[in-house]
């Protein structure tokens, strides 16, 4: 009996030799395949809608976000800065971080709110507009093309709701010579179920670069047709935007936390508001042809947000192939 003990307690060590022996064989190449973590901070602004508009400065507030990197290693990759809605960084953002990895491509998941002492920008105290976001985009690309991991040249950005806003308006030529930097520019934008209900003076006139938004016909916290009629602007004037429409998709439209539609009667939504820029950085409510204030004007509540499998998998395959074109990766 000891003398099997004693064979059979080889026999697992001679196993365990052999696993071990493996495990050293595949590791290199286990470690390359390992996503790379960075938190990295960054100098923003906080600035009130209409000092963004004016071109003014503001008071500085330092951000910061979650670098992704493919795997590590010393070579450039192109990267996608990610900017949440407004209730800040969900677990959908780490999904589409994920998809991005898988492509060779950095994922930047920009935080808007936690620098500012913010939760929730719908809920907490207005203390400053939507439209600075943009900024938060400009220095997040400023700091991602010094990154000698990061490719300057191939960095563009992605938002969802309130990330929209910035990650497609940073197209306008006028806004990223306000508050960009001359030597990079965004290589594409990216808006995912965000509103278009403003019209800022020239915003027609944009960088060049590619604009893709996706969003769904039931969208009920910015309604589809004022996307529509921007990207009619945009195309008249020879810019590449394409809208891509999903029938019976919410807004959430990728939160799968949500399976079925969910009634938020107390949430702040602005889809039938249209304003327009007028000279001096001052919004006006069309309908009342008074200042926009968010308080009194056309701000409604209530909204229905939902998970769309469909659509979820349409606007990925899709978002994947732009990358994959407009990066120049290989397929």
């Amino acid at each position: 009996m000891s003398m099997f003990r004693k064979q059979s307690n080889g026999g697992k060590y001679w196993v365990v030799a052999a696993l071990t022996f493996l495990l050293l064989m595949v590791l290199p190449d286990w470690i390359q395949a390992q996503v790379r973590l960075e938190m990295r901070p960054f100098e923003s602004m906080n600035l009130t809608g209409d000092q963004f508009l004016r071109g003014e400065q503001g008071k500085p507030v330092v951000l910061a976000g979650e670098l992704r990197i493919p795997r590590p290693g010393t070579d450039k990759f192109p990267a996608v800065i990610l900017m949440h809605t407004s209730s800040g960084i969900a677990p959908h953002l780490d999904k589409w971080a994920q998809e991005l990895n898988s492509l060779g491509v950095a994922a930047f998941l920009l935080d808007s709110a936690s620098g500012r002492g913010m939760v929730n920008f719908a809920t907490d105290p207005p203390n400053l507009s939507y439209l600075q976001l943009m900024v938060d985009a400009f220095r997040a690309l400023d700091m991602l093309a010094q990154h000698p991991r990061i490719d300057p040249n191939r960095i563009a950005v992605m938002g969802f709701s309130m990330g929209a806003l910035p990650a497609v308006y940073s197209s306008n030529e006028r806004f990223w010579k306000l508050y960009g930097s001359a030597n990079v520019q965004f290589a594409a934008h990216i808006g995912v179920y965000g509103s278009c209900n403003t019209v800022f003076r020239g915003e027609e006139k944009v960088t060049g670069k590619p604009i893709r938004l996706f969003k769904g016909t039931l969208d009920d916290f910015g309604l589809i047709e004022p996307c529509r009629e921007y990207v009619s602007r945009l195309k008249q004037a020879g810019a590449d935007v394409v809208l891509a429409e999903y029938p019976g998709a919410y807004h959430f439209y990728d939160w799968p936390n949500f399976k079925e539609p969910v009634k938020l009667p107390q949430a702040p939504s602005r889809r039938n508001c249209l304003m327009v820029e007028k000279e001096g950085g001052q919004v006006l409510d069309v309908k009342t042809g008074k200042p926009y204030d968010p308080n009194v004007s056309c701000t409604e509540k209530g909204g229905t947000i939902g998970y769309n499998e469909a659509a979820t998998a349409a606007t990925t395959t899709a978002v994947k192939e732009f990358l994959t074109t407009t990066f120049g990766l290989k397929r």
